[in-house]
Order: structure tokens, then C-alpha cells, then sequence
């Protein structure tokens, strides 16, 4: 017995090692980028990289934020990332819904359509979008950028739905359809909520990838006033000269809301992406 609860004791050891390890790896860029926003550009060249400011800057911070007019930028990801997810989940579903659950001939190419989509590469179609939007018109538009976005997160939405909708019983839909309740009530009184940890799954994904994305809003958006997070942020690099303190800053700025988003719904996050894997 004392073996063995030596041998359970070292395991532990071992584990919250490696727990620790990769914690500090992921903790310690956070807090270098935190500390560097608060140094001059000089302070942070001449002084060591990992050394604390030799005197904290703190207009760092609402420099960049007039400078780059973050509160327009912040909307904009706000407005991009919001839309985008609520589309891709309802969009997703519903063809999730008919692939899963009505099935006939065509619905089997359609699925297969999307998911071919999953392999289709950003930089494939980047030249042949921004032709495309430009000779529509919708070049320097929220549609032009919205259209996009929706389409390349919807074939993993698509996949990730049709396939957790599998695993929901042929009975519950079948016992709605008895009591008389059309498919459309089905889909939003019945599968959506049972669908509820895929869905936070998608959300995840979805807002993650929207609110850092950056070549795709670069190429189909010239204009100020529709520029998001990353563009602001990238406005303070340059080829001959990079403001390094109030660029440490805009990249704090940017993550600030994403580690709030974590934080408060870490949760649900971890329950959907656990569910949805598992169900999946």
C-alpha cells in the first residue's frame, strides 16, 4: 500500500509539473506584452527585453487609443464578430437540421459540398474575393466583409451540426411531427436547444477567428470608418519604424476583451467544447 500511494503521489508530482510548465508558457507572454506597453519606445530598446520599465508610461495606452481610433475599431469587431456568429449558428443548423434529419438524394452532395469547404485554404480565394467584391460593388461595405466571413466559418459550423443532430434521437422529432408542430418549430423549439453545447462550440470558433482576423478585413476594406482590431493595431508598425511601447499597448487593448470573454463565461466554454467533442 505504501508503494502504491508513493507511486500515486510521484504521478501527481508529474502531472501538476507539466500543469505548471505549460501554465507559465502561456501566462508569461500575457504578462511580458502587459509590462512592455507601460516602456518608451527607447526604454524598451536600451533596456533588457525582460527587465521592467525603468519608469512606467502609462499615456502608452490613450495615445494608441486616439491615435488609431480604437473606439471605432472596437465597434466594428464587435459589429463583425456578433453578426457573424449569430448567422453561422442559424445557418449552420438548419442545414445541419435537413442533412441530419430529412434526408434524401440531394442533401447528401449539398453536405458533402460544404464539408469539401473545411479544405479550401484563406489564401486560395483572397485574390478571387476581392475581384469578385469589387466588380459587385460591395468592396468597402459591412456586407462585402460579412458575406466572407460567414461563408468560410460556415462548412466546420455545417459538419460540427449535421453530426451532433445524428446523435439526437429519431423519436423526438417524430413525437413533435405526432403532436403537429411543423419543422420549423421543431428546429427552434426542440433541436437548437438540444443542440445548445455544439452551438457555444461554434460560437467559440466563430468569434475568435472573427475578432483576429486580419488579411481577409485588410483586402476588402480600405476605409476608416470599417477597419477592425487588428488593422488598428498593425498601424503602428512600419518598414522603417515601429512605435514598440504604444504598439504593446494596442495589442493589449486587443486582447483585453477576448481574455474578459474568457473569464467570465469559462463555464460554458469548457462544458460546449466538451460536449460538442464528445457528442461529436
Amino acid at each position: 500500500m505504501a508503494d502504491i500511494k508513493k507511486t500515486n503521489e510521484f504521478s501527481l508530482l508529474i502531472m501538476y509539473t507539466i500543469v505548471g510548465i505549460f501554465t507559465v508558457l502561456a501566462v508569461y507572454p500575457i504578462f511580458w506584452l502587459l509590462v512592455n506597453s507601460f516602456k518608451t519606445t527607447q526604454d524598451y530598446m536600451l533596456s533588457s527585453k525582460l527587465a521592467l520599465p525603468t519608469k512606467w508610461f502609462f499615456n502608452n495606452y490613450p495615445i494608441a487609443w486616439r491615435d488609431a481610433n480604437f473606439h471605432v475599431l472596437t465597434s466594428n469587431s464587435v459589429f463583425f464578430s456578433v453578426v457573424s456568429v449569430l448567422s453561422i449558428i442559424m445557418l449552420s443548423f438548419m442545414a445541419g437540421f435537413a442533412f441530419a434529419k430529412l434526408p434524401s438524394k440531394i442533401t447528401v452532395y449539398l453536405h458533402s459540398s460544404f464539408v469539401i469547404g473545411i479544405l479550401i485554404t484563406l489564401q486560395c480565394i483572397m485574390i478571387p474575393l476581392f475581384i469578385m467584391m469589387r466588380s459587385i460593388g460591395l468592396y468597402n461595405t459591412r456586407l462585402g466583409v460579412l458575406i466572407p466571413y460567414i461563408g468560410i466559418g460556415l462548412p466546420m459550423a455545417v459538419y460540427l451540426a449535421t453530426e451532433y443532430i445524428k446523435g439526437i434521437p429519431d423519436e423526438v422529432i417524430e413525437s413533435a411531427r405526432i403532436d403537429g408542430a411543423k419543422y420549423m418549430r421543431i428546429f427552434s423549439h426542440v433541436i437548437l436547444p438540444m443542440a445548445a453545447p455544439v452551438a457555444t462550440t461554434v460560437a467559440i470558433l466563430t468569434i475568435t477567428g472573427v475578432w483576429n482576423e486580419f488579411m481577409l478585413i485588410n483586402i476588402l476594406v480600405s476605409t476608416d470608418r470599417l477597419k477592425t482590431l487588428p488593422l488598428g493595431i498593425n498601424m503602428f508598425a512600419g518598414s522603417l519604424a515601429t512605435d514598440y511601447g504604444k504598439q504593446f499597448a494596442a495589442l493589449t487593448i486587443g486582447m483585453t476583451p477576448m481574455v474578459v470573454f474568457y473569464a467570465i463565461f469559462r463555464k460554458q466554454i469548457t462544458k460546449g467544447v466538451s460536449a460538442g467533442a464528445v457528442k461529436g
